[in-house]
């Protein structure tokens, strides 16, 4: 390294302790603003770090990393999922991507749940009512929604996240099924008293409630599209807090606004911040701005990690959270 400190350049805002334990340990460039870097500052930032540190918002593809310099070797990601970064033309530069797995799980599965009592129970409905000052009081049949327990959760994608959501379902008294590349050790199952469906289709038509726990991959894309969100029947709730573009949000609302699904919880959306405008219109949708990893805890644990394997690279060592091209 031509230095004893590391050059690091951070793309946004970390929490202060992150940002001060950087600036102990490296040569840390902080970000003044919280705004996301353009693309040109980007390159920049790859033309004059030997470890960028970027985050969600950032967009590198194979275009910016050929002109990044010869210094750049690790792009440690501030956050798990990394369909943001080219990772496989990295690799062919010769830099290394991390990220922070694992932090996220508990944080993002209570998020979940949330959005599947929102949406089922008729929550921010009932926020409206009490905040326009229009309430007049108890009725029997004001403001029903439904009971969770016995209801069937059928989650796609049971990684640690789903089986987080799966496992705070279970106190709830839902019934779990699930739908995943790899079917569950029995052990694993067992524990869950979980239902493994190989066909998505057939546990789509079957469920209650469909929480989307699955990365963002090619295969993936719009893995819910117009077709399989016609299997789900009616009176079905779809939560999402994984990535947008697992389902097809046209559709989903088209259907939403037809009466064809019952309703939606989404933390997150298929083009970012542009939100489909009349998702905003819908009684029964609650949005959610990406919060699903927004805890203190977490954010603060992502930093740990990005910190740890910035020093295990230093150190000349394999980063503990190394990602590996084709293993996403």
């Amino acid at each position: 390294m031509p230095s004893d400190r590391l050059s690091v350049v951070v793309t946004r805002r970390l929490p202060e302790a992150v940002e001060t334990r950087l600036c102990e340990l490296f040569d840390a460039r902080l970000r003044e603003d919280d705004a996301p870097m353009s693309r040109e500052e980007l390159v920049e930032a790859m033309q004059q770090a030997e470890v960028l540190v970027p985050t969600i918002t950032d967009r590198i593809d194979a275009a910016m990393l050929a002109q990044a310099g010869d210094q750049l070797k690790l792009i440690a990601n501030f956050g798990a999922g990394v369909d943001h970064i080219d990772v496989e033309s990295a690799r062919r530069r010769g830099i290394l991507v991390s990220n922070t797995p694992g932090v996220v799980t508990e944080d993002t599965a209570d998020m979940a749940i949330a959005l599947i009592l929102a949406v089922t129970r008729r929550i921010p409905e009932g926020l409206a009512l009490m905040q326009s000052g229009e309430w007049e009081g108890w009725a029997p049949t004001a403001m029903l929604g439904g009971r969770l327990a016995g209801r069937r959760l059928g989650i796609l994608g049971m990684g640690r996240i789903g089986q987080a959501v799966a496992r705070r379902a279970r106190a709830f008294g839902m019934q779990i099924h699930y739908h995943n590349r790899k079917r569950l050790r029995p052990e694993v199952e067992a524990e869950f008293e979980a239902t493994y469906w190989e066909s998505l289709d057939q546990m789509v038509a079957r469920m209650d409630i469909i929480s989307i726990n699955c990365p963002h991959t090619p295969s993936t894309f719009h893995l819910m599209n117009a077709r399989r969100l016609k299997l789900m029947k009616p009176e079905a709730v779809i939560v999402n807090t994984s990535r947008g573009e697992v389902i097809d949000e046209n559709a989903l609302t088209r259907m939403l606004r037809a009466g064809e699904i019952a309703g939606a919880g989404l933390d997150v959306f298929e083009h970012g911040t542009e939100i489909n405008p009349r998702l905003r219109e819908l009684k029964n949708v609650v949005l959610l701005p990406h919060m699903g990893s927004a805890t203190v805890e977490g954010r603060n644990e992502m930093g740990e990690k990005v910190i740890l394997n910035i020093r295990t690279f230093q150190d000349g060592h394999r980063p503990p959270d190394l990602v590996v091209p084709g293993m996403l």
